[in-house]
């Protein structure tokens, strides 16, 4: 069955402080996601689906349809606050969505082939969508799923410090958990974290991260289905409370639904965490497409 390319672009960008889903940074106005799109089209993806909220779903097309139109189906998801609620009220007090496990939930009756779920303000690098797609034909299963996996050095910011998904990885290269480190920055020649009581650690340049990019079979939809209920029932009045997909990936593993197998990549990863990031991402893709890897436009 043929692959899907999920794109998670609902958030609010809060610290970013503006949407940059729809923000311009290649030489010809792109935005960051059309280089994945682009990436994607180029390993053999065929359908996109948006995850958008209604709210700026005009904007977000007028922007996006006129470049991929004939190069790509697409199609939308709406992450509405009130989806899967049941016949619970949305609480007064909840003004972000629920988050990415959330996400994925709404697009259970849009995707029902095998599918890669991406960041829309990320850019993840061309070798990362060739073996996701690969994966996706050759051996995604209900039982077995993938995350894409960076080396740590390949996603710092120079602007501040980054949260990470340390990955830890067993011998069948098969993702045992993730551990969480909000607080990861060079310092000198080292990489370190820092702990909630102050104390610093020490981390690999090439410790394997998750920059949320999985591989799933569609029936990972309904494992966000059933975990979403008894979330609900504990977290629901906890207004910045959010059901991420990474939490689903560990209960598929923990509770032994099956296998999610690690693909590394060599590709830089760069994004947009800080204001401040904008120029460098730039020069980033500048440099990208001076090295031949993308044309000056990509949609021409």
């Amino acid at each position: 069955m043929q692959p899907t390319l999920v794109i998670l672009a609902a958030g609010m960008a809060s610290r970013y402080g503006s949407q940059k889903q729809t923000e311009s940074f290649g030489p010809s106005g792109e935005t960051i996601m059309e280089y994945s799109i682009y990436d994607a089209i180029r390993a053999g993806f065929k359908k996109v689906v948006f995850i958008i909220r209604k709210d700026f779903a005009d904007n977000f097309k007028a922007i996006v349809e006129p470049k991929l139109q004939g190069k790509v189906e697409i199609g939308y998801v709406y992450q509405q606050l009130d989806a899967y609620l049941g016949n619970r009220q949305v609480p007064a007090d909840r003004v972000k969505p629920w988050g990415t496990g959330h996400a994925i939930l709404c697009c259970q009756d849009v995707v029902k082939e095998p599918f890669a779920v991406i960041n829309a303000d990320d850019f993840y690098g061309s070798d990362a969508f060739v073996k996701a797609y690969q994966f996706l034909l050759d051996g995604c299963a209900d039982s077995k799923y993938a995350v894409v996996a960076y080396k740590l050095k390949n996603t710092l910011s120079e602007n501040g410090s980054v949260s990470r998904g340390v990955l830890s990885v067993s011998d069948k290269v098969e993702m045992l958990g993730v551990t969480e480190h909000t607080k990861i920055y060079p310092e000198a020649d080292k990489i370190v974290f820092e702990k909630e009581n102050g104390e610093k650690g020490e981390l690999s340049s090439n410790t394997l991260v998750s920059m949320n990019f999985f591989c799933f079979a569609p029936n990972f939809i309904d494992l966000c289905s059933d975990l979403f209920e008894p979330f609900l029932e504990k977290h629901m009045n906890e207004p910045k409370s959010e059901f991420l997909m990474p939490y689903v990936v560990d209960r598929f593993i923990k509770d032994g639904h099956g296998v999610m197998e690690v693909i590394t990549t060599d590709a830089k990863w760069f994004g947009v965490t800080y204001k401040e990031d904008a120029p460098s991402v730039k020069a980033s893709i500048e440099a990208q497409v001076n090295a031949g890897n993308y044309p000056t436009s990509l949609w021409k």
